[in-house]
C-alpha cells in the first residue's frame, strides 16, 4: 500500500480521495480544531491516527498522528527516508499578494513569500517523497503577472540548487542536500471534468523526485466527464440523468409563466430563448445546455455517472436521508429572500429581477442569488460569505441549499459526518478538495509510482 503525508488537511477531502485510490495516510495536519475533529471522526479512527495537540510548541512528526497545530511547528525529520510515496496539500497562499511587487526580482527563500507555503517546500526537502501534489486557487497562476507562479515552480523543482538558502528554513544540522522535483503537470483544472458536479477551477501541480525520473511521462487527467459532466440534479436526486424524466418535468413545470410575474425585458428574453430548451426531454435538454455535439457516446458516459453515484452512495434523493450532524436541515431565510428567489429561475441570478421590487442593492457580484441549473454542474461551492452566496436549489419551492447538499456537490459521501457550528461546517465543506477529484489525481500518482518502481 502506498504511504501518504497530508498537509493543510482540513476536514480530509483530499485524503479521502487518496484513500479511495488505495493510499494510506500516515500523517495529517491542520490548525483548525473543528476541522481536525471532523477529520479524526471520519478518517483518523479508520487509519489509526490519534490527535496530537501540539499547540505553539515545536513537535516531531510521527506516524499515525493527526497534528492539531500550525505546520510551522512540526519537525518532519522522523518521516524522512524512502518510505513516503506522496506528500499532498493545498497551503494558504494569501501572503503572496502582499509580499513583493511585480517589479521585484526573485531574491531567494530569505524573502517572506507565502509563509505557510514555504513549509510545504520544507516538508518536501526533509521528507523527500517520491511524488508531491500541490493544490491551490487558480488565481495564483496569474498573480503579479505570473511571477508568483514561476517562483513556486522554481522553489519546488530546485530544492537541490537552492540548498544554501533552504537550510535556514529547515534548520537541521547534518542534513544532506535534498533532491529537487521534476514538474510533470502544472495547470488549472475544472474539477467538473473529473466528475465533480460543480464548476470548480483549481491549480494542480504534480512533481516527481528528480532521481526517479527515467521518462517524460505526462499525467493523463482526462475522463468521460470532460464532455459529459455530472449534474446537480443527478447527485441531489440520486439517479442518473436518463432515469429522471418525470422528476425533471416536475421541476421545470414549476417555472412556467415566471416571465409574466417578473415582467422585464430579460424575463421575456428568457421565455423566448431558454424556456423552449428546458421544455425538451431531459436528455435533449442536457445535451443542449452543456453544448454537447456528440450524442453517440452518451450511453457510455452515463455508465460513468452511475459509477460515481454508487461510489459516493448517492442512491437516494438527498432530501430523504437523515444524518446525525444536522447538515440536512433547511436553512432559514427571510421572507424577502424567499419571495425574490421564487422569481429567479434555474441558471439565473440577481440580474433576473433588476427593475422589479426585488432588485438587489449593492449588486455586481455574479454569484449573488444564483439558482442552480438542474442539468449542469453547480456553481463553485464557497466557504464564506453572506448576501445570497450560499447557492440556491433548482426547485421553485426551495431556497438556500442545505449543508448536506453542499457536501454532495463537493462529493463527500452521506456517511461523512461534520463537526462544529454551521459556519464552521460550511467552511470545512467549501475549503475542501472534492474527494472525487482527489481520487482521479491519486490514480495518476499511483500510475507514476508504479512506473518508477519498474
Amino acid at each position: 500500500m502506498y504511504r501518504a503525508v497530508s498537509l493543510f488537511s482540513g476536514a480530509g477531502g483530499m485524503d479521502l480521495g487518496f484513500i479511495w485510490a488505495g493510499f494510506k495516510v500516515i500523517f495529517a495536519n491542520d490548525i483548525k480544531e473543528d476541522a481536525v475533529e471532523t477529520y479524526s471522526a471520519n478518517l483518523g479512527r479508520k487509519l489509526g491516527l490519534k490527535v496530537v495537540r501540539c499547540g505553539e510548541k515545536g513537535v516531531e512528526a510521527t506516524e499515525r498522528g493527526v497534528y492539531l497545530c500550525s505546520v510551522e511547528n512540526v519537525d518532519f525529520a522522523p518521516l524522512s527516508g524512502d518510505d513516503v510515496d506522496v506528500v499532498f496539500g493545498g497551503p494558504p497562499c494569501q501572503d503572496f499578494s502582499v509580499v513583493r511587487g511585480p517589479d521585484l526580482r526573485l531574491s531567494g527563500l530569505h524573502v517572506k513569500r507565502g509563509a505557510l507555503y514555504l513549509h510545504f517546500v520544507r516538508a518536501l526537502a526533509v521528507i523527500q517523497p517520491k511524488v508531491f501534489v500541490f493544490e491551490n486557487v487558480p488565481g495564483l497562476k496569474g498573480l503579479h503577472k505570473g511571477l508568483v507562479f514561476r517562483t513556486i515552480l522554481e522553489d519546488l523543482s530546485r530544492l537541490k540548487t537552492r540548498w544554501e538558502e533552504l537550510k535556514k528554513l529547515v534548520n537541521r544540522n547534518g542534513m544532506k542536500r535534498p533532491y529537487g522535483y521534476k514538474i510533470l503537470f502544472a495547470g488549472v483544472i475544472d474539477f467538473s471534468s473529473l466528475g465533480v458536479p460543480q464548476s470548480r477551477r483549481r491549480l494542480v501541480i504534480i512533481g516527481v523526485r528528480e532521481d526517479l525520473v527515467h521518462r517524460n511521462s505526462v499525467p493523463n487527467l482526462k475522463t468521460p466527464f470532460s464532455e459529459y459532466p455530472l449534474t446537480a440534479m443527478e447527485v441531489f436526486e440520486g439517479r442518473r440523468l436518463d432515469r429522471l424524466e418525470e422528476v425533471y418535468r416536475t421541476i421545470i413545470n414549476e417555472w412556467e409563466g415566471v416571465w409574466d410575474e417578473v415582467k422585464t425585458g430579460r424575463a421575456y428574453w428568457w421565455r423566448d430563448n431558454v424556456w423552449p430548451l428546458l421544455k425538451q426531454d431531459v436528455v435533449s435538454a442536457y445535451l443542449a445546455f452543456n453544448k454537447i455535439e456528440r450524442a453517440d457516446l452518451l450511453e457510455e458516459a452515463l455508465k460513468w455517472h452511475d459509477y460515481v453515484l454508487n461510489l459516493l452512495g448517492y442512491t437516494r434523493a438527498v432530501e430523504k436521508i437523515q444524518v446525525p450532524d444536522g447538515s440536512n436541515e433547511l436553512p432559514r431565510v427571510s421572507e424577502e429572500v424567499a419571495m425574490r428567489m421564487r422569481l429567479i429561475p434555474p441558471g439565473e441570478n440577481y440580474k433576473f429581477v433588476e427593475g422589479t421590487l426585488w432588485e438587489v442593492e449593492g449588486k455586481g457580484i455574479s454569484l449573488v442569488y444564483r439558482r442552480l441549473h438542474p442539468l449542469k454542474p453547480a456553481y463553485t461551492v464557497v466557504a464564506f460569505g453572506g448576501g445570497g452566496t450560499y447557492g440556491y436549489h433548482y426547485r421553485r419551492t426551495r431556497t438556500a441549499l442545505t449543508l448536506r447538499e453542499l457536501a454532495r456537490l463537493q462529493t463527500f459521501p452521506d456517511d461523512f459526518i461534520f463537526f462544529g457550528s454551521r459556519h464552521q461546517i460550511r467552511a470545512q465543506i467549501g475549503e475542501a478538495v472534492p474527494p472525487l477529484a482527489a481520487k482521479w489525481i491519486a490514480e495518476v500518482v499511483k500510475d507514476l509510482l508504479k512506473a518508477y518502481r519498474q
